[in-house]
C-alpha cells in the first residue's frame, strides 16, 4: 500500500511541477535554516563537553556589596585557597589556584613566539583532563617546568622531541618541557590555555603575589575546583557562602557572599546582576531557536496554504476514491505520504543549502561547525524532523481534503463555502506576523548597535596603536624608546599603561577624602600611567591640567574622570587629596591635579566607571601606546615602528594592536547577532513570498474567465490588477497591526539589558510596514500583471 502512496505522489509531483517547486523550494529554505540553526545550538550546548566530570568542576565565585550595588565575579583573595582547604577539605577532590591568562615570550634557539596560558597548581591537568600525548600527566612537579599544547610545541621545537628542553620564559627565567598535551578544542573555556607553569613559579617571581598570601582585600586571583563525589554544587556553596566574612571581620561591611559556579553555566549563564544569575548567551540560544520554529511553521504554511487552496482540483480524485471503497483513514494516509515525498526531497536539497553555506556561516558566526555525517544520532534526529515536518505540514490539508463528500464532488455541486478561504487567510495573516515582527527586531538590534557606535568614547581611536609589555626587559628603558620612535618618524606620542586602552585591569577601594560620606564603600578604575597618556589619547582635559615632567610632585598626582568627580561629591576636586586609610603602612596621598572627559574603557552598552589615572612612579606597564605619524601610511609606520623595536628588543616577537579594531570587538557579539538576525529575517520573507506568488498564481488561475469577462466589459490592467492584489494587501496589513505591539513589547523588554539604549521610535515600525507591503506588492504584481495582460479570446473561447 505504502508502495502505491509513494507511486501516486510522484506523479502528483511531475503533474504539477511549478506547484511542487514552490513547496519544494521553500521547505528547503525552512529545514536549511533549521538544520543550521540546530547545528549552531547543538555546538552552544556542548560547550565544555571535552571534560567527562565537568558537572563537579567549578570556579569559585564572590558577590560583593558596595553602597547598595552588588557585583559578582571570579576574583577572589589568595587565602580563601587555605580556608577552604583547610575548614571544608573534604567536601572537595580538587581546590586550584590559577593565574588569570596571560601572554609570555616562549624562546628557543632562534624561534621566539608569544603564547597565552597559566600558572596552575600541581593537579591542574589532572581538573583539565588533559590528554598527554608526550612526556608526564603529572608535569607540574618542578618549580622550573612547563607543559605545551601540540602546536605550541610544533611552533617552538618543529619536528624535534620537546621533551626535556629549556626554552626562556620572557627573557627572565628557564622553564624545562616536562609534557605536551593534545590541544584543547575551540568550543571550551580553555581553548586558549596554549601553556600550563607551576603555580610556585608564579608566587616565587612576584612580590606582590606573596605579600597577598594573608591579605583578604586583594581580589586578584581565581580558585578552580572540583567537588567530591559524594556532594553538589549547592550543598558545598550553602557550606562555604560566609567564610569569608567569617574569618575576616575587614571585609564584613561589604557583605563577601562566596559560592561555587559549575562549569556547565560558564558560558552560557555567566550573567549576574545584584548578586543574582541572570543567564547570558543562553538568551541567544533561545532566540534562534525560536527564529527556527518559526521560519520552519512559514514553510509549512506554503505547504498547506497551496495544498488547500488546489482543493477542488483534488476534490474529483478524492470523490472517485471514496465512491470505490477508500477509507477516510486510507486517504489521510495518501496525503501525509505526499506531504513525506515533498519533504524528504526537501530535506536533501537543504542538506545541499547547509553544506553550500556552512564555511560563510562559521566564518560570520566564529565556529568550527563540521557537518556530522558520522554521527548516527544526528541522522536519528533527521529522520524524527523528516516525519515531523511532514506531519505539519501536512496533517491540516489531509483531514482537510479527506473530509469531502463523494457525491457532492462527483455531482458538480460541490463548493467550497463561503468561509473555506478563511484557513489560508489566517495562516497568511499568521506568516507575515512572523516576517514583519522579524524584520522590526533586526531593525531595532542594528539601531542599538549603531547608537551605541556613535556614543562619543572621550578619546581619538584612529591612528592609535597599543604594544604589549609583558617582560622584564622593558624595565628602565620607557624614556629611551619614547625618543627613538618620536625621532624615527613614525610616532607623534607614546604613552604607558597598566591596562590596554580598551579595558579596565584593576580597582581599587580602601581610600579617604575629604567630605566622604560615612560608610561609603568605594570602588574606583585604577589605572597607572606615564605622564603623556592624556597627550598620546587625545584626553579633553576639563578641569585643572594634565601630567607634567616639569613638576616632581606630579609623581603622587591623579587624573579622575568626570564620573569619578561625581561619585566622589567633589564638586572642585582640583587640589584635593585621596589618601589611603590603611592606618598600618599606608601609601602615600594622592592629589587630584585634574579632571579628564569620560572615556570608554569598558561596555559600550553602560555607564562609564568612575576611574582614576595615576602617575606611573614604579613602571608598573603593560602596553606602550602609539600615535602612529598621520601623514604617513599606517604600514609605513608600523614598519619603521618594528625596525625600532628590534634594534632593541631582538628577542620579543613584535606585536601590536589597533585600538580601533580592539574596540570595535565590543560590537561583535551584538553584530554577529544583528547579521544572523538579518540573514533568517531575509529567508523568513523569501519563504513568505514564495507562498504568496504561489497563492496569486492559483488564484488567478482560478479566475481566468472571470477576468476575461471583466476585460471584454472594459476592465483595464489596473482594476484586474486591484482585484487580485486587494485581498492580500488588507491580510499583510492586518498582519502589521499584530506584529507591532508584539514586537515593541518583545525589543522593549531585550533593550532594558542595556543601560545605554536607544528609544524606540515610530519610524522603525512605520518602516517595516512599508517594506512589508512593498515586498507584498511587488510579489502579487508579477502574477496579476500577467493575468491581466492576458487575451480574454483564449479564455472565453469555450464558452
Amino acid at each position: 500500500m505504502f508502495k502505491n502512496y509513494v507511486k501516486i505522489g510522484w506523479r502528483n509531483l511531475l503533474k504539477n511541477k511549478a506547484y511542487s517547486s514552490i513547496n519544494i523550494g521553500g521547505l528547503a529554505l525552512g529545514m536549511a535554516v533549521t538544520l543550521i540553526i540546530g547545528l549552531w545550538i547543538e555546538d552552544e550546548i556542548t560547550h565544555n563537553d571535552y571534560f567527562q566530570d565537568g558537572d563537579r568542576i567549578a570556579q569559585v565565585y564572590q558577590s560583593q556589596t558596595f553602597n547598595g550595588q552588588t557585583g559578582t565575579g571570579p576574583a577572589i583573595p589568595r587565602p580563601l585557597e587555605n580556608a577552604l582547604r583547610e575548614g571544608y577539605g573534604d567536601n572537595f577532590e580538587h581546590l586550584l589556584m590559577c593565574s588569570w591568562t596571560s601572554s609570555l615570550y616562549l624562546k628557543y634557539g632562534e624561534t621566539n613566539i608569544s603564547r597565552a596560558g597559566n600558572y596552575i597548581q600541581r593537579q591542574g591537568p589532572e581538573l583539565l583532563e588533559l590528554n598527554v600525548t608526550r612526556g608526564e600527566k603529572d608535569g607540574l612537579r618542578e618549580i622550573n617546568s612547563i607543559m605545551l599544547s601540540e602546536s605550541t610545541a610544533e611552533a617552538l621545537f618543529g619536528n624535534q622531541d620537546p621533551i626535556g628542553k629549556v626554552l626562556q620564559a620572557s627573557n627572565q627565567y628557564d622553564l624545562m618541557v616536562t609534557a605536551v598535551y593534545e590541544d584543547i578544542p575551540v568550543n571550551n573555556s580553555f581553548n586558549d590555555t596554549d601553556y600550563l607553569i607551576p603555580w610556585d613559579q608564579y608566587v616565587s617571581t612576584r612580590e606582590w603575589v606573596q605579600e597577598a598570601e594573608d591579605n583578604w582585600g586583594n581580589n586578584s586571583f581565581q580558585l578552580f575546583v572540583k567537588i567530591a563525589e559524594n556532594t553538589n554544587m549547592e550543598a558545598v556553596t550553602a557550606k562555604i557562602r560566609n567564610v569569608k566574612k567569617d574569618l575576616n571581620e575587614d571585609t564584613a561591611e561589604f557583605n563577601p557572599q562566596i559560592f561555587l559556579h559549575p562549569m556547565k553555566d560558564w558560558y552560557l549563564r555567566g550573567n549576574f546582576e545584584n548578586g543574582k544569575q541572570v543567564g547570558g548567551r543562553i538568551k541567544y540560544v533561545w532566540l534562534f531557536g525560536i527564529i527556527g520554529m518559526f521560519v520552519l511553521l512559514l514553510a509549512c504554511i506554503n505547504f498547506m496554504n497551496l495544498s488547500t487552496a488546489r482543493s477542488e482540483k483534488r476534490a474529483k480524485e478524492v470523490g472517485i476514491r471514496k465512491s470505490i471503497g477508500s477509507q477516510r483513514g486510507q486517504l489521510i494516509n495518501q496525503f501525509l505520504s505526499e506531504s513525506f515525498l515533498i519533504v524528504l526531497f526537501a530535506f536533501f536539497v537543504a542538506v545541499l543549502i547547509v553544506l553550500l553555506s556552512l564555511n560563510g556561516f562559521n566564518d560570520l558566526a566564529r565556529k568550527e561547525i563540521a557537518f556530522p555525517w558520522t554521527k548516527p544520532a544526528f541522522w536519528l534526529l533527521s529522520l524524527i524532523f523528516i516525519v515531523f515536518t511532514s506531519l505539519l505540514a501536512g496533517s491540516y490539508p489531509a483531514l482537510y481534503l479527506s473530509a469531502f463528500r463523494p457525491v457532492e464532488v462527483l455531482k458538480g455541486t460541490f463548493q467550497g463555502g463561503k468561509y473555506s478561504g478563511l484557513p489560508r487567510k489566517i495562516l497568511v495573516v499568521l506568516q507575515f506576523t512572523v516576517s514583519v515582527a522579524f524584520i522590526i527586531g533586526t531593525v531595532i538590534v542594528m539601531q542599538q548597535i549603531n547608537y551605541a557606535k556613535n556614543r562619543p568614547i572621550g578619546y581619538d581611536k584612529e591612528g592609535l596603536i597599543q604594544v604589549p609589555t609583558f617582560s622584564a626587559d622593558f624595565e628602565g628603558k620607557t624614556d629611551l624608546m619614547r625618543n627613538e620612535f618620536i625621532n624615527s618618524g613614525a610616532v607623534v606620542a607614546m604613552a604607558t599603561s597598566s591596562s590596554p586602552t580598551t579595558r579596565i585591569w584593576s580597582n581599587r577601594g580602601g581610600f579617604t577624602w575629604e567630605g566622604k560620606p560615612d560608610g561609603f564603600q568605594e570602588d574606583l578604575a585604577w589605572t597607572e600611567v606615564s605622564a603623556e597618556y592624556a597627550k598620546t589619547l587625545n584626553l579633553k582635559i576639563i578641569e585643572g591640567r594634565d601630567f607634567s615632567r616639569d613638576f616632581a610632585s606630579d609623581s603622587l598626582g591623579v587624573l579622575i574622570n568626570e564620573t569619578a568627580k561625581r561619585y566622589l561629591g567633589m564638586e572642585n576636586p582640583v587640589g584635593k587629596l585621596i589618601k589611603d586609610d590603611d592606618e598600618e603602612d599606608p601609601d602615600p596621598p594622592l592629589k587630584i591635579i585634574g579632571v579628564v572627559e569620560d572615556m570608554i574603557a569598558q561596555s559600550p552598552y553602560e555607564p562609564v566607571k568612575q576611574g582614576m589615572y595615576v602617575y606611573d612612579r614604579f613602571e608598573n606597564f603593560s602596553y606602550y601606546n602609539l600615535r602612529l605619524n598621520p601623514k604617513q601610511s599606517a604600514s609605513q609606520n608600523i614598519a619603521v615602528i618594528e625596525r625600532v623595536f628590534k634594534q632593541h628588543f631582538p628577542d620579543i616577537p613584535f606585536e601590536y594592536q589597533f585600538v580601533d579594531e580592539e574596540y570595535g570587538e565590543k560590537f561583535a557579539a551584538e553584530e554577529r547577532i544583528g547579521s544572523l538576525s538579518g540573514i533568517f529575517t531575509s529567508l523568513a520573507i523569501l519563504i513568505s513570498c514564495l507562498g504568496l506568488f504561489g497563492l496569486t498564481s492559483f488564484v488567478a488561475e482560478q479566475r481566468t474567465k472571470e477576468i476575461g469577462v471583466r476585460k471584454v466589459l472594459g476592465a483595464s490592467v489596473l482594476n484586474v490588477w486591484n482585484m487580485l492584489s486587494k485581498d492580500f494587501l488588507k491580510l499583510v496589513t492586518l498582519s502589521c497591526f499584530i506584529a507591532i505591539p508584539i514586537s515593541y513589547y518583545v525589543m522593549n523588554g531585550w533593550l532594558q539589558d542595556y543601560p545605554y539604549r536607544v528609544i524606540l521610535e515610530w519610524w522603525i515600525f512605520g518602516l517595516a510596514v512599508v517594506g512589508a507591503l512593498g515586498i507584498t506588492v511587488l510579489t502579487v504584481s508579477f502574477q496579476a500583471i500577467r493575468a491581466a495582460r492576458q487575451n480574454p479570446v483564449k479564455s472565453l473561447r469555450t464558452e
